[in-house]
């Protein structure tokens, strides 16, 4: 009978972490959502700027196209201590890769393949 009420404590107490942990991970979850949300709204206008300024062969008009969308905020990490960030623009078919940190655009590019 002892053991019996053990396996039960324990398994409640199981249950119970498994349910701490969803829960703690919910929360962070739409920590996170939140703020990636202020960040792109942060980075959008300097993107639109950057991008429309950027030189290339293939003209960047976000303003005034036709079909424009923002794929938004990426990250690829590059090794172990270099994290890479980029924000996305679409307009007419042209791409936009804007490096927040950097504050630099590249148009066409590949968003893993910049240097």
């Amino acid at each position: 009978m002892t053991f019996q009420r053990i396996v039960i404590a324990l398994l409640g107490l199981i249950v119970a972490g498994i349910g701490a942990i969803g829960y703690f991970e919910w929360r962070m979850a739409a920590q996170v959502r939140t703020l990636k949300a202020f960040v792109e709204g942060y980075v959008f206008n300097e993107a639109v700027m950057a991008c429309e300024q950027a030189k290339s062969s293939t003209p960047f008009k976000w303003n005034g196209g036709k079909s424009t969308s923002v794929i938004g905020l990426n990250s690829a990490k590059l090794d172990k201590y270099t994290v890479s960030a980029s924000y996305t623009l679409v307009a007419d078919s042209v791409y936009c890769d804007y490096d927040p940190i950097k504050r630099k655009a590249e148009i066409g590019s590949s968003f893993l393949e910049r240097e």
